[in-house]
């Protein structure tokens, strides 16, 4: 995982999602590059229904919207020593891309020539653009999501907690994860029995898998007792002192998720550790 985006809004919550961001870079050496996010009408549509004035105000609040965006973001940069220009092997580095659309599909469309898409997790407060914007990034990049908790982890990636469910959806978000696996200190897959499984391999299998790339992977079987399974899923890693959650994200129909609720959901809004995703 070298490179890494990060949409960025001028917000207190994106704190957290830059911060995280940081450690995910520092862990693997990789470029961070921001664009902003923000949710305004093209401007060609401006143009067809506003006068002169108002189009000028309408570049006005998007040349300030996106200058506040870089500025949250490059003053994250360099308070922890991200250096604006490669300077090292090893060393993490950043660039700022402000020539993006508005609205919420560039996430998925600028996010495709990137190993991993960096955003905060959504919470029942987030507003709806923002929650489109990551179903952009998981159904449109064809590329992994990392979604932060409010709170920074100290630590990323060093004892990864992987829930397989059987899933197509879940054996992708595993492969996308193989360089984070491999850099783990300690690796775990989790069934929770009684769960939302699907049809497919057993956690055995894909551990036996693992193996093949030199990852000794532990299991850990956990039972529902009365909780959702992401309600389980989120209890094991926390009892587990896991700093990542590989899931693969909406196994089950979408609109079943938001009817009846699913373990995708459940973890994106409750989730206290950084969670890596794809669909």
């Amino acid at each position: 995982m070298k490179t890494i985006l990060v949409p960025t809004q001028n917000t207190p919550a994106m704190k957290s999602t830059l911060e995280t961001a940081v450690l995910l870079a520092q862990r693997t050496g990789a470029y961070l590059e921001g664009i902003p996010l923000w949710f305004g009408a093209p401007e060609f549509v401006v143009a067809e229904l506003a006068s002169g004035f108002s189009m000028e105000v309408y570049r006005a609040r998007r040349e300030e919207e996106t200058a506040g965006a870089r500025k949250l973001f490059e003053s994250c940069m360099q308070q922890h020593n991200i250096a604006a220009a490669k300077t090292t092997a090893e060393g993490p580095w950043f660039g700022w891309f402000d020539a993006v659309a508005p609205g919420e599909s560039l996430v998925g469309s600028h996010g495709r020539t990137f190993d991993v898409i960096v955003m905060g997790r959504p919470s029942a407060e987030t507003v709806g653009p923002y929650n489109r914007s990551i179903e952009s990034a998981l159904f449109e990049s064809g590329r992994p999501v990392l979604l932060s908790p409010p709170v920074v982890p100290k630590e990323i990636a060093t004892n990864i907690m992987i829930h397989w469910n059987g899933s197509t959806e879940q054996a992708r978000a595993n492969a996308f994860a193989m360089p984070l696996l491999r850099l783990a200190a300690r690796v775990t897959v989790l069934t929770v029995l009684g769960g939302q499984d699907v049809p497919g391999p057993s956690a055995d299998q894909v551990r036996k898998q693992l193996r093949y790339s030199g990852i000794a992977a532990e299991p850990v079987r956990v039972e529902l007792e009365g909780r959702s399974t992401g309600e389980a899923v989120l209890a094991a890693a926390e009892a587990h002192g896991a700093d990542l959650l590989i899931k693969g994200a909406f196994t089950r129909n979408r609109l079943r998720q938001m009817i009846f609720g699913g373990a995708t959901s459940h973890i994106m809004q409750q989730a206290r550790l950084p969670v890596l995703m794809a669909h």
